[in-house]
């Protein structure tokens, strides 16, 4: 058991570690709040920064991309952990099979992750969602189809699709993980009672991936509100693909008001703290089971 002196030494032992911690997210938020009360051009000198109140909340707030953009990013949020998820539980539980050559395969299939998220996007639209060059264009022209221009046409559900590549890896890491520390006694006795494989599946191996589950959702969600490199190199924004952090980086160039882009940083944090409520209210439970 441990002691009050050791208590305290594993306190002060870690005290560096967490001023460190709080300093890095304070400072920039309490920059974020300063800047977003103020009128600030850096590069134009002609225009003298001031005080502007609430001014730059009101802008962002009435203007009329504001809600379009928010729900965009949910949209995205909510499809991304949709797919990862259902295809992340099936991955895992192929990869959970003994097979040959299983740890190339794993390391295959989870290499996608370590994909910087602009090579990522900028391998997807010029060599599979290309309409003239592209995989796609050249298979759908095999079955005697008209390609499809992804970007333009489909613009949300390409997005949706090559970030649910990049978080595919994670998720089917995590889940797999927690595949195999399931007890297989459980899943050989109830084989043995008759039961079918889909009962096992949602009687026995579902419930014990809840955690694993909920634990992929809160992370993803975390990065997945903050969606950009992917939407600057194949959209730019455009074909309802602008997210609030897009419209926040669009702003910020129009006006070239550091303040602005600071207020919408502000509604970006909100909506992140919203959201974040929202799935520890849902599934968060899970983790005190």
């Amino acid at each position: 058991m441990a002691t009050q002196h050791s208590r305290s030494a594993a306190r002060l032992m870690m005290a560096p570690a967490v001023i460190l911690l709080l300093g890095w997210m304070l400072v920039p938020l309490t920059m974020t709040l300063w800047f977003s009360f103020r009128n600030y051009f850096p590069l134009r000198p002609d225009r003298e920064p001031g005080w502007a109140g609430f001014d730059n909340y009101v802008r962002f707030f009435s203007s009329s991309a504001f809600w379009p953009s928010v729900q965009t990013t949910l949209v995205i949020v909510g499809g991304v952990l949709l797919i990862t998820i259902v295809l992340g539980i099936l991955l895992a539980i192929l990869l959970d099979q003994p097979m040959w050559g299983q740890g190339a395969v794993r390391i295959l299939v989870i290499a996608p992750f370590f994909v910087m998220p602009t090579v990522s996007a900028l391998v997807w639209k010029n060599m599979f969602m290309d309409p003239v060059n592209g995989l796609f264009a050249h298979l759908w022209r095999f079955f005697g189809a008209e390609p499809v221009v992804w970007l333009s046409d489909a613009s949300l559900g390409s997005i949706i699709m090559i970030v649910s590549w990049q978080w595919l890896p994670f998720a089917t890491l995590i889940l797999l993980t927690a595949i195999q520390s399931l007890d297989g006694e459980q899943l050989e006795a109830a084989e043995m009672d008759g039961a079918p494989v889909h009962k096992r599946f949602v009687y026995i191996v579902l419930p014990h991936l809840a955690r694993a589950i909920t634990i992929v959702v809160l992370i993803q969600t975390i990065f997945l509100l903050s969606i950009f490199a992917e939407i600057f190199v194949t959209t730019g924004g455009a074909f309802g693909t602008r997210t609030l952090t897009y419209l926040i980086f669009q702003r910020v160039l129009e006006s070239q008001n550091v303040g602005l882009g600071s207020a919408g940083g502000v509604y970006a944090i909100i909506l992140a703290n919203i959201v974040a409520i929202f799935l520890m209210r849902i599934v968060g439970k899970n983790l005190d089971a």
